[in-house]
């Protein structure tokens, strides 16, 4: 009987421990997590300005009814839609192309493979300062180079509407293609070998490997890559803020950015709150498509 009690006890002291270990992990994830995401829903519905001594004041839905009756808000979301879709597709396709090269043994494919993923480990704000650096117009090498190779004149690539859009999203590529790289790998390299084997003893074409082999087991973690990227494209806030600042005008003032305006230069708190969770939204339901399609995928 004085074991089974003494048993009993060391459990209850252990999973004591264990809570005891885990409360301090619980308590930063409520102030640092739950408790602002519920502060900002809070804020969403009321009149607010955080630089003033004023309360939240609840207005309902006002905020929200604001955002969809204001152009300028649409034209963001317009500019939002067209970079993710631009930056998405072209890291989609090049990285996918990379891991393609890539799946094969050859001298130096593990010092290439980690030359490749590089860029992924710098910090976006450092990447952003170089290639405003490299853009600029007057000094900057694109430039110098495009010039002395080719005599092209130099081009506004940073401070022009024709090209502001298109110098971030290469920025964007340069370092978020890796990811699409990695992930390519990882599927490519779970395809069984044999299925190739196979294939060549039937004289199978290369497009018929790739078609009814390759494409099928790696589609599913592609469209995993392209759901993370999605969801991080639509966040995508600090090569804007380094390279253009939003500019020219508000060619380049996709949402987050705009967010960021709104909260801490206009200091319309109880509206950006507002952007955000409609942003959050959209995000949700691009997503919801997306895990709709991977599971059709997976039942084929």
């Amino acid at each position: 009987m004085v074991g089974i009690r003494n048993t009993w006890a060391n459990r209850v002291s252990e999973r004591g421990m264990l809570y005891l270990f885990l409360l301090p992990t619980f308590v930063l994830l409520l102030f640092l997590v739950i408790f602002p995401l519920i502060w900002s829903l809070y804020l969403s519905f009321c009149q607010y300005s955080a630089n003033a001594a004023n309360p939240p004041i609840f207005v309902g839905i006002r905020n929200f009814s604001f955002i969809f009756q204001q152009k300028e808000i649409w034209d963001r979301f317009a500019v939002t839609g067209k970079f993710v879709a631009m930056a998405v597709v072209v890291e989609f396709f090049l990285g996918f192309f990379i891991a393609m090269l890539l799946n094969r043994e050859f001298y130096g494919k593990g010092v290439l493979t980690t030359l490749f993923i590089l860029p992924m480990m710098f910090s976006p704000a450092v990447i952003g300062k170089f290639f405003r650096f490299m853009m600029d117009t007057n000094w900057g090498i694109i430039n110098y180079i495009l010039g002395k190779l080719f005599g092209i004149p130099k081009i506004a690539w940073t401070t022009s509407y024709e090209y502001a859009l298109p110098s971030i999203v290469v920025a964007d590529v340069w370092i978020w293609t890796p990811f699409i790289v990695l992930l390519s790998l990882a599927g490519l390299s779970s395809v069984p070998k044999y299925l190739y084997e196979a294939a060549d003893v039937d004289r199978a074409s290369g497009w018929f490997k790739f078609r009814y082999i390759t494409l099928p087991y790696v589609a599913p973690i592609l469209l995993l890559a392209v759901l993370f990227r999605t969801m991080d494209a639509f966040r995508f806030f600090d090569l804007v803020y380094v390279i253009t600042e939003g500019g020219p005008g508000y060619s380049t003032q996709i949402i987050p950015f705009y967010i960021y305006k709104l909260a801490f230069s206009y200091w319309h708190t109880g509206q950006s709150c507002a952007l955000a969770y409609v942003l959050l939204i959209i995000i949700i339901a691009l997503s919801n498509i997306y895990i709709t399609y991977l599971n059709r995928l997976r039942r084929t």
